[in-house]
């Protein structure tokens, strides 16, 4: 296999290399922008699902799926929303032969998909909160170059959507989602921002945003996802309402959570390194590979005890796979280090008769295993493996963090900055000229690399409501 390009030289070369190196997607498709799922990517992204659906129901949410097409009609309900989306829209004008008497658009979210049917569904102050989920595919016309993942015209999607009874409750909900989302990060091993956007970058027909932003080397930085409140933005337009206990009729207040295939991206490009992917072991699409190194006598009892090793661990709930393949033993450590696998485990006859089998993580450190405790171990050396891998990632977000307190340090900056802002939207563009990206908005939480308020606004000098901003270049 062709060595991967440098990742602190090429970023983007080497992420699309491991991409496709490591058998994740293939762009091959005949339409730009929308790529295959591989068998490996596919496994990826169903563990993935099964991450995001766990720590979204623990919170009481429910599964849904909305129809795909949303008519025109419903979508002209809220112009500020239309107005995000117009350039990326797919429309749907004939239906075989025949044109439509009402043009449908294929959906690039599901607000105005959903919300004729909350209409509907929400009638009482008892049927709140309604709080729902789905996991489906949304389009969306992206212009800029599509990269597997990150930039792509069919999203694999998560989006949450709620109702509640007042401000308040809404403001609930998004701290739990916040909250939620920390769980699923965490098991991930993605450490993250969460950012308040600026009213020029909120979404559209938003309250307010907060988007959950990681480093990605550089200056760059990659959106994992992202939290909005909507007051009833969306409720008037579309008149939800609901009858309080003493019988009046008030419109609810929405939220929404969304994420998506992203994720997949992020953890290449946060855990990737120069032998390639690294997942952790929550969404890799094999836990634990069994290479059998047999000699040419050896060989049908070996593959037959490392079946039986990978079917244990199966049985065990770790995902176990066992290469059978002709290439040389060298060849398999290197394919499977690239493609990101967690642990490895080399069986050769030395190891049969010692009763053990030796194990080599994602980072090349080796140990030595005894069969009769295989589950246990396993499981424990799995365990390690994240606790170092998320070490690293914290190791780096900390140092991809600087304060710059001059506009002049921007330009050309070598990692993301933490700026004073007085909050003007005029200030805001400044900045974001100077650093060639955009400004994300305000962290919602703790910040890294500073101690104290900023002094002053970076842009205009005045000490007047000056908070701290992230400068970064998203990708």
């Amino acid at each position: 296999m062709a060595e991967l390009p440098d990742k602190r030289t090429a970023p983007v070369d080497w992420y699309l290399a491991v991409v496709e190196a490591a058998d994740l997607s293939d762009k091959r498709y005949g339409v730009k922008g929308m790529n295959v799922w591989t068998r490996y990517g596919f496994r990826a992204r169903r563990n993935l699902d099964r991450v995001l659906v766990r720590e979204i129901e623990a919170t009481g949410s429910e599964a849904v799926e909305f129809p795909a097409l949303i008519p025109a009609t419903e979508f002209a309900k809220e112009k500020e929303y239309i107005k995000g989306f117009d350039a990326q829209v797919y429309w749907v004008t004939k239906g075989g032969l025949s044109e439509l008497d009402v043009p449908l658009v294929l959906r690039p979210t599901s607000e105005t998909a959903i919300y004729p049917i909350f209409a509907l569904w929400v009638r009482s102050h008892q049927d709140l909160p309604l709080n729902v989920y789905q996991i489906v595919n949304t389009f969306r016309y992206e212009t800029k170059t599509t990269r597997p993942f990150l930039r792509v015209r069919e999203i694999h999607f998560f989006e949450e959507h709620t109702c509640q009874a007042d401000e308040a409750r809404a403001t609930e909900r998004v701290r739990s989602n916040l909250a939620a989302f920390a769980r699923m990060a965490a098991s991930l091993g993605l450490p993250y921002l969460a950012i308040r956007r600026p009213e020029w970058d909120k979404f559209a027909g938003a309250y307010y945003s907060i988007a959950f932003d990681t480093p990605i080397g550089g200056a760059r930085t990659l959106q994992l996802g992202s939290v909005h409140h909507y007051r009833d933005n969306f409720s008037v337009p579309y008149g939800i309402t609901y009858e309080r206990a003493d019988g009046s009729r008030t419109y609810v207040h929405q939220t929404t959570f969304g994420l998506s295939e992203r994720l997949i991206g992020a953890i290449v490009a946060v855990h990737g390194d120069e032998r390639g992917a690294a997942f952790p072991t929550e969404i890799a699409p094999y836990e634990v590979v069994v290479v059998p190194v047999p000699t040419a006598p050896t060989r049908a009892a070996l593959e037959a005890t490392a079946a039986e090793l990978a079917a244990r661990l199966d049985r065990a709930g770790i995902r176990a796979f066992v290469d059978r393949g002709d290439e040389r033993p060298g060849a398999k450590y290197f394919r499977w280090e690239l493609k990101g696998v967690p642990l490895r485990l080399e069986l050769g006859p030395r190891e049969v008769a010692a009763g053990r089998v030796t194990s080599v993580d994602r980072f090349g450190r080796k140990g030595s295993v005894s069969l009769a405790g295989l589950e246990t171990e396993i499981a424990e050396r799995l365990r390690e493996f994240d606790d170092e891998l998320g070490r690293r990632a914290r190791e780096r977000f900390a140092a991809s963090f600087a304060v710059a307190t001059d506009l002049a340090q921007l330009a050309g900056s070598d990692r993301v900055r933490l700026v004073g802002w007085c909050g003007s939207e005029a200030c805001g563009h400044a900045i974001e000229k100077a650093i060639d990206g955009a400004l994300l908005g305000t962290p919602e939480g703790p910040t890294p690399a500073v101690d104290g308020p900023p002094s002053r606004c970076i842009a205009c000098g005045t000490t007047e409501g000056a908070r701290w901003a992230v400068a970064a270049q998203p990708v």
